[in-house]
């Protein structure tokens, strides 16, 4: 299971599904694709399949508590 407390240890280099980042973001997969796609969310490409860092995460929720300030 993925946790908030996860990304903030040193394994935060860690790369997340998808569908692991969409449970810990508590979005749907296509809001997280969106993201992708908008360029707020940062991925990589392993293969065929698309990967989150979680630095990019914790990246990502900083911008929103930026821009809710």
């Amino acid at each position: 299971m993925v946790t908030a407390q996860s990304l903030s240890s040193p394994s935060s280099a860690r790369l997340y599904r998808v569908s692991e980042t969409a449970q810990l973001l508590s979005l749907s997969r296509s809001v997280i694709y969106e993201l992708i796609r908008s360029g707020r969310l940062r991925s990589v490409r392993e293969g065929r399949s698309r990967r989150i860092p979680g630095s990019a995460i914790a990246e990502y929720i900083a911008l929103l508590e930026r821009e809710a300030s």
